[in-house]
């Protein structure tokens, strides 16, 4: 046998032995489960400082966190606001991708920024949360970095001020906010944890 011939086989031979010792990829990609885990941690603090920011924003009669206040009243206003509801948030599957549901998380925080913001120039007390949902959007652009999922869409704005015509604009304002983005972060907690054990297509 020719020794360029012997050299082929033993080279074949080796890579299948190193194919078949080489453990499957079974984790997610650390850098995105890092981001996962630190934005979950970020979730977790804001979901403690809700009730307290919302003790102290909301004072009307009638408006509460605990159990959140349903009223029709209320749910014309959501409409008079022009409050859209929080971005619908699943574990990333084959039907809810993982683009979809990062960018949905973005959209979310962008929207409760952005709310939060009109809020802070009628009320005290809420900059603090605002600058958290600010630090957790870099976590989600990290995590789409890590996914490679760079050039995904953004969230919508909504010009809550112009409509802030009074105080009672306000506290009902303050209170869908604070209920609502209260809900979006367990929504959000539940799928981070997804995302952190969530195997990209190339590693399975």
């Amino acid at each position: 046998m020719k020794p360029a011939t012997v050299a082929t086989l033993l080279l074949c031979f080796l890579l299948v032995v190193l194919t078949r010792s080489a453990p499957l990829s079974s984790a997610p990609p650390a850098a995105l489960q890092a981001a996962a885990e630190r934005a979950k941690t970020l979730v977790e603090k804001i979901l403690r400082d809700v009730p307290a920011v919302y003790e102290a924003a909301v004072t009307m009669q009638g408006l509460t966190l605990d159990p959140p206040s349903q009223t029709s009243d209320l749910q014309m206003m959501v409409s008079s606001l022009g409050i859209p509801p929080a971005p619908v948030l699943k574990p990333p599957s084959e039907t809810f991708t993982l683009a979809v549901c990062v960018t949905r998380m973005s959209a979310g925080c962008q929207l409760y920024q952005g709310l939060l913001g009109d809020l802070s120039e009628r009320l005290s007390g809420l900059s603090d949360l605002r600058a958290d949902l600010r630090d957790l959007h870099t976590h989600i652009n990290k995590m789409k970095e890590a996914a490679h999922l760079v050039g995904v869409g953004e969230g919508q704005s909504v010009d809550l001020a112009s409509r802030l015509h009074g105080n009672y604009e306000v506290q009902v304002a303050a209170h869908l906010t604070l209920t609502q983005l209260r809900s979006f972060c367990h929504d959000l907690v539940r799928s981070l944890r997804a995302v952190a054990a969530y195997q990209l297509p190339g590693n399975r």
